[in-house]
């Protein structure tokens, strides 16, 4: 291969990624992409018509083997990526997403929501929300809310602001994809049900966050947060086995060439398997379902500046490669 993985100028960690593209006219397919940007028909090389991602994440122990192999070999079949249009890399039957999952985050949005008779400083506030912070990260539990697999679209196609979203927001997040069903799984075990990651943008409209009509019920996640392509997905799952340490990696979104995310999974309060684990507590993860693991400080309610048409978010997580996608008005 011309670039070697890992390098600068890799699409993303490892020897290959999973993908799933189309050529024009045609119909999507799972497709092995190689660093420097090549890409292998997976319906080939495992001589099924219909094969899909969620099919290949069902087998993922077979497949595995398979995908490291077909990555060593040279194939006539080898296409450049630039011939095809990336989607999102899996069409997940379930979406868990996490909030308030990242320590500075959840610090600033304690201090800006002050109410109206603490006249404390905004040092006093923040100890005291570092101190809630660290209290929740040993004896609490992570939390988790349902998105709809409807809210999915590729890393590079366009987001349409819905005319009724007052608000609309960004949310950088480190996504797990499931590899093997998983129930009730500890801590320990959680990981090892991870068939890779990939980048997901948790879109959310502020305004609609909290029902107005009737606060007791708290939070609406439907309507904030599943307008259909209010979660950019991909553009790959980069198997697990590349990406060294999910506890330090690096979330940047930048708005139109400015830096508004820039921070570390080290800020995580619960880690990956933490999370994983609590889902399977509850529910029976399956393979493609996706697990997201919250967002860090630098959303646009802490910028003053919200999403609107035009607007470009560029949004790129250590060894995952990048997505770019673009607001519009909705029609």
């Amino acid at each position: 291969m011309s670039v070697k993985p890992g390098s600068p100028s890799a699409l993303f960690a490892g020897p290959f990624a999973l993908s799933t593209l189309s050529a024009p006219e045609g119909p999507a397919f799972p497709a092995l992409v190689t660093p420097d940007a090549q890409v292998l028909d997976l319906r080939i090389a495992f001589d099924d018509a219909q094969l899909t991602a969620t099919g290949l994440l069902e087998n993922w122990d077979v497949v595995l083997p398979k995908l490291r192999a077909l990555a060593t070999q040279e194939h006539p079949g080898l296409r450049p990526l630039s011939e095809y249009r990336v989607h999102a890399p899996v069409e997940p039957r379930q979406v868990f997403q996490s909030g308030a999952n990242y320590r500075q985050h959840v610090i600033d949005l304690h201090v800006a929501h002050r109410a109206a008779d603490d006249d404390r400083s905004e040092q006093e506030r923040r100890a005291e929300a570092a101190e809630i912070m660290d209290r929740r990260a040993a004896e609490d539990l992570p939390y988790v809310f349902i998105g709809l697999p409807s809210s999915v679209t590729g890393p590079y196609d366009d987001v349409a602001l819905p005319s009724w979203a007052e608000k609309p927001d960004w949310e950088l997040e480190l996504a797990a994809v499931i590899g093997r069903p998983a129930y009730r799984v500890s801590v320990e075990e959680a990981l090892e049900c991870v068939a890779g990651y990939t980048i997901a943008n948790d879109l959310t409209d502020r305004a609609t966050v909290f029902r107005r009509d009737m606060p007791q019920i708290g939070t609406d996640w439907l309507r904030s947060k599943n307008a259909p392509g209010f979660t950019p997905l991909g553009p790959w799952i980069v198997p697990a086995e590349s990406i060294a340490d999910t506890g330090d990696l690096r979330l940047t979104l930048k708005l139109n060439g400015d830096t508004m995310q820039d921070e570390s999974t080290k800020d995580m309060i619960f880690s990956v398997a933490r999370v994983v684990s609590y889902v399977s507590q509850s529910a029976r993860l399956l393979p493609g379902d996706l697990v997201l693991t919250g967002s860090p400080a630098g959303n646009g309610m802490h910028w003053g500046r919200l999403l609107r048409d035009g607007d470009v978010m560029e949004s790129t997580i250590t060894g995952l490669g990048s997505q770019r996608t673009r607001c519009t008005a909705e029609a």
